[in-house]
């Protein structure tokens, strides 16, 4: 009994094992069935898909077109400082002749100098700031006359000290107003020297000396020799003695008269600086208490902060000086400034004015600048930015530094159809047009093309719909 199960359970596990093998190689048989491939269909397999248009749907939106240009941040107007001469007076026979000039108060650099300010001290005595174009080249006092002059009376004005009138010739009005406003700033104006009153007295005893010879002259011809009547000879003698003391004393006159009119109050030629503009901010100190004030004294800019860039011709063809220009540094701080020039171009405050009339901020009378050069290959050149900025705010702590100017130069009138640039085509006789995919199919739009920002460009059908969400064709 045993045994005969023993035969029937072997049965079975061979038949078992049949059955899998069967059906591990039907497996193996429709695996094989379904990678072979005919030669046709394995050549069909490498064939590349039917190539079809490369297409971008149309947006609808507001574009903002813009120049961006990376610069430097640095205070604008820079200018040297150089005296026009001494300090007080130097003339021979002064008390303190012979003594060398040495600074005693140096320009503080980061300081800001408004009009009337003292801007350095130069053996005790002030070097004050004015707003003039006419630069000081000389000794101004009682006498002198000219642009230099009238620009003096008017400063003199602006700060409160009348003058009397702006006459342009320095007269004793204007003296008193040197002597007021210096005694304002706790100095006390440039009065006649030692040398000044030792001429004086020297003139007047010239005068006087004259006045004694001419009235002896004239007594000795009232008296004939010997107390009677005088002789022919004698009286020539005496009257040609007469005319040359008239002559003395006219002499003596007139050199008086002409010391006298330069006589009183002065401005030594480096008491000094007129600058187109003021405010201005002291850059950097050129020399330090003790030394000589020759030279430089101190560079100053004006209390803007300007930043220069370069841009592509093609970029400043859409600029104009005056538009708004938002200016950004690396850490982020922002400021708004003003498009000052283009190509150096612009109108600085220097030459606002051709003369010591004129004020600063006036036109400048020059026409629409040319923004864009061409080299001979027909190729866009680069061109100089300069902006202004007249409140840098934090910017200022980041002079020397480098910025990103932005400006916005045009913007569409509200959310307008938008495509890429290159799905705009140009047929030979210049319209411009644009493929559109409808249906499997693709027909060609003419369009108008309007203002572009970001690679994207305002497109207008002309004469064909075409909305937003449709596909153009940008490359096949």
């Amino acid at each position: 009994m045993k045994r005969r199960r023993r035969q029937q359970s072997s049965r079975t596990r061979r038949l078992g094992a049949t059955v899998a093998a069967v059906a591990v190689i039907g497996a193996g048989g429709w695996f094989a069935g379904t990678r072979m491939q005919s030669p046709a269909d394995a050549a069909a397999s490498q064939r590349a898909p039917k190539a079809g248009p490369v297409t971008v749907p149309v947006e609808q939106r507001t574009l903002t077109a813009t120049v961006v240009a990376q610069g430097s941040l640095e205070y604008g107007s820079p200018r040297g400082i150089t005296l026009a001469g001494a300090v007080g007076s130097s003339q021979e026979g002064d008390e303190e002749d012979g003594a060398a000039q040495r600074v005693t108060k140096a320009p503080s650099a980061g300081s800001r100098l408004k009009e009337g300010d003292v801007f350095m001290q130069v053996s005790g005595r002030p070097v004050l700031v004015l707003r003039g174009s006419v630069p000081m080249y000389r000794t101004l006092g009682p006498g002198s006359s000219g642009d230099d002059v009238k620009q003096l009376q008017k400063a003199l004005n602006r700060l409160g000290f009348s003058t009397g009138g702006v006459t342009g010739t320095y007269g004793q009005g204007t003296a008193s107003a040197v002597g007021r406003w210096y005694r304002s700033k706790g100095y006390t104006a440039q009065e006649p020297t030692s040398a000044d009153r030792q001429r004086l007295g020297d003139l007047e005893t010239a005068v006087s000396d004259a006045q004694v010879a001419l009235l002896t002259a004239r007594g000795d011809a009232e008296e004939a020799p010997g107390g009677g009547t005088p002789r022919k000879d004698s009286e020539k003698v005496r009257n040609l003695h007469i005319k040359s003391a008239e002559k003395q004393l006219e002499l003596a006159n007139s050199a008086l008269s002409a010391f006298k009119a330069g006589y009183g109050t002065k401005v030594p030629a480096g008491e000094i600086v007129f600058l187109p503009r003021l405010p201005v901010r002291v850059d950097k100190a050129k020399v330090r208490a003790g030394d000589t004030p020759d030279g430089e004294a101190a560079t100053v800019t004006s209390s803007d902060v300007v930043v220069e860039a370069v841009v592509p011709g093609s970029d400043a063809a859409s600029l104009r000086e005056g538009m708004t220009v938002q200016v950004t540094t690396a850490d982020g701080k922002e400021a708004e400034g003003v498009l000052s020039e283009i190509g150096g171009s612009g109108t600085t405050p220097e030459d606002t004015g051709t003369g010591p009339d004129a004020e600063p901020g006036g036109e400048s009378g020059s026409g629409e600048p040319e923004t864009t050069t061409t080299s001979g290959d027909g190729t866009s050149e680069p061109v100089t930015l300069k902006v202004t900025i007249a409140k840098p705010g934090p910017l200022a702590e980041n002079t020397g530094g480098a910025a990103t100017v932005t400006i916005e130069v045009g913007e569409s009138d509200g959310k307008v159809l938008a495509i890429p640039i290159a799905a705009v085509q140009t047929s030979a006789g210049g319209q411009a047009r644009v493929q559109v995919e409808r249906d499997g199919r693709v027909r060609r739009i003419d369009v108008v093309l309007g203002i572009s920002a970001d690679g994207l460009v305002e497109v207008k059908p002309d004469g064909g719909a075409l909305k937003k969400g449709e596909l153009v064709v940008v490359g096949q």
